[in-house]
């Protein structure tokens, strides 16, 4: 057959293809279009959005269906694990709408331009609050914007501060010179280096409470995350934030300052620690990133994304997190002291050492996933 025959041949498959992709969006969307009457059902019921034994039961079927195709069943289950997650998605932002308490209400997030604060901003709008932002860095499409809080009266049921936590501290003191009305909380990753704004807001008689979300902006669905609530001493305005999350399917925790920071030191200082760690081991070995790619390896892959999100984050924040938090150096010492340990079996060819040291994480890890 002639080049060009082949050439046509292959551009009519492509087409085929293309029109094969679009089928399966279009099925896509009309599951998504019945797993929102799904939710709203649920939501008339009573009944959790989430069943992880419907999920399960659908995962099975997935499979199945998968090898009675002759297609791998584990691709089955990742289409289908991608479907019901972009489900439950619309669920729950449809039920934050419905359940969403804001009724106009003005909210006013100070560091609303920046990543963290723009989420809320959605978050908020979507729950019917009436949202404004203060932040020097600039407006926020289609939200009422100010450069400087401090030209606003502040009135507002709600007001967030969302600013880096030296920032964030600065601005709590401000605000207990003149308490507001309506409730004040921060999202800061840390609290330590907000105890004493905190403290003297709430002291002044300023309705304040402290909230850590634990994920990302680029965060959909909540399910399976996680928000930290922390009072400082005014249980109704910790009430108050906590039912902004109620509508959602985050899993809600309410902790103390100290507990809070001693864990997060080990959460986010050590997890972020050793990732830098590994990317900083991997940029000064000499080894170029294209051969190490020619010798990786399952466990090498995974680690190596891991790093690959840490590496994209804000420097400045992740410094803070290790350097603002009173009980940071605790989980440092506790990494470099296991390191040492390791390099000391090796060397010593120590391999019952090395053994004792698997055993005992996988003693470790098992109470955290007995599956």
């Amino acid at each position: 057959m002639a080049t060009d025959d082949l050439r046509a041949q292959l551009d009519d498959l492509r087409t085929q293809l293309g029109a094969i992709d679009r089928e399966i969006l279009a099925a896509a969307a009309r599951r998504q279009a019945v797993a929102l009457q799904i939710g709203q059902v649920k939501r008339a019921a009573g009944i959790p959005t989430r069943d992880f034994r419907q999920e399960r039961d659908v995962l099975e079927r997935a499979r199945g269906a998968a090898g009675e195709l002759g297609l791998p069943p584990v691709l089955g289950e990742q289409i289908l694990l991608a479907l019901i997650r972009s489900s439950l998605t619309v669920q729950e932002q449809d039920q934050v709408a419905a359940h969403g308490g804001g009724g106009g209400r003005r909210v006013l997030v100070i560091g609303g331009a920046g990543n963290i604060g723009r989420w809320f901003v959605r978050f908020l709008g979507s729950q019917g609050f009436a949202v404004e932002v203060a932040d020097p860095a600039g407006p926020v499409d289609g939200v009422p914007s100010v450069a400087d809080w401090r030209t606003l009266t502040l009135d507002h049921e709600l007001i967030v501060v969302a600013a880096p936590m030296p920032a964030t501290n600065a601005i709590l003191h401000e605000l207990a010179a003149a308490p507001p009305p309506g409730v004040v909380f921060d999202v800061g990753s840390l609290k330590s280096p907000l105890r004493s704004g905190l403290r003297a807001l709430r002291a002044a008689g300023g309705r304040v409470t402290s909230v850590h979300p634990m994920f990302g902006p680029d965060t959909e669905l909540l399910s399976g995350r996680h928000v930290i609530f922390v009072d400082v001493g005014d249980a109704e305005a910790t009430a108050a934030v906590r039912a902004l999350f109620t509508p959602t399917m985050a899993t809600l925790v309410d902790m103390d300052l100290e507990s809070h920071d001693r864990l997060i030191a080990y959460v986010l200082g050590l997890s972020h620690a050793l990732n830098i760690a590994f990317f900083t081991a991997l940029a000064e070995s000499g080894e170029a990133a294209p051969r190490l790619a020619t010798l990786s390896s399952t466990t090498f892959d995974a680690q190596l994304q891991v790093a690959r999100n840490v590496a994209r984050e804000n420097p400045d924040l992740y410094f803070e997190i290790q350097r603002l938090n009173d009980y940071g150096t605790e989980s440092l010492s506790a990494l470099l002291y296991a390191v040492e340990r390791l390099r000391s079996v090796v060397r010593a060819g120590d391999a019952e050492g090395f053994r004792a040291l698997m055993e005992r994480g996988r003693g470790y890890l098992s109470t955290r996933d007995p599956g």
